[in-house]
């Protein structure tokens, strides 16, 4: 039995993502407390809104240097990913630091946010048999960098997942990326400790 924490500190879709997870047939828990999450044997971080009160939130929670510290696997979703960056376009924002490399807005000629179904493109092991799409919304992003293991082209390319040690980030939705958001959940869930 994988134990299983969704952080819950009021930015987000912890209820969708704790849905996905029993599609799977995999019991979650959501939490903010600190003992509870440091003892998971997986971490979920995820997280929809602004970056700054997001990591206000945090901050009161006394959940930063938590999270920072975290030996077990952890997946950042969507605003979780952009939260583990040094720091965010999006309020001039600090956050975690965990990955170095900055968050961006996209050029506001675009359409912003961007949102729908877009392929990944130069998977790594971790992605290895994934095939279809994903499902995005979002009008910031994580440019190319040396911790990019999969690629989304919108008007240029970003990164839609990277990973570093024990820490992987996915700027879309897994948990509503169907079969395909199922099947990177699942592939989180096998990683070994």
């Amino acid at each position: 039995m994988k134990d299983i924490v969704v952080i819950d500190y009021g930015a987000g879709n912890v209820r969708s993502v704790s849905f996905a997870l029993d599609r799977l047939g995999y019991k979650s828990e959501l939490s903010s407390d600190e003992n509870r999450i440091r003892s998971a044997d997986y971490v979920i971080f995820p997280g929809v809104g602004h970056a700054k009160p997001a990591m206000d939130i945090l901050e009161k929670k006394g959940l930063t240097d938590v999270i920072r510290t975290l030996k077990q696997p952890v997946l950042g979703i969507c605003l979780g990913m952009q939260l583990m960056c040094n720091s965010s376009e999006e309020g001039s924002t600090q956050c975690l630091g965990i990955f170095d490399t900055e968050v961006k807005r996209f050029n506001p000629h675009l359409k912003v946010p961007h949102i729908g179904w877009n392929d990944l493109s130069s998977p790594s092991s971790f992605l290895e048999n994934i095939v279809g799409q994903v499902y995005f919304v979002h009008s910031f992003y994580v440019p190319i960098n040396p911790f990019t293991i999969a690629k989304c082209d919108y008007y240029g390319d970003f990164s839609a997942v990277i990973g570093k040690d024990n820490f992987f980030g996915c700027q879309f939705h897994p948990e509503k990326s169907g079969n395909v958001g199922q099947e990177i959940l699942k592939k989180f869930l096998e990683i070994k400790q």
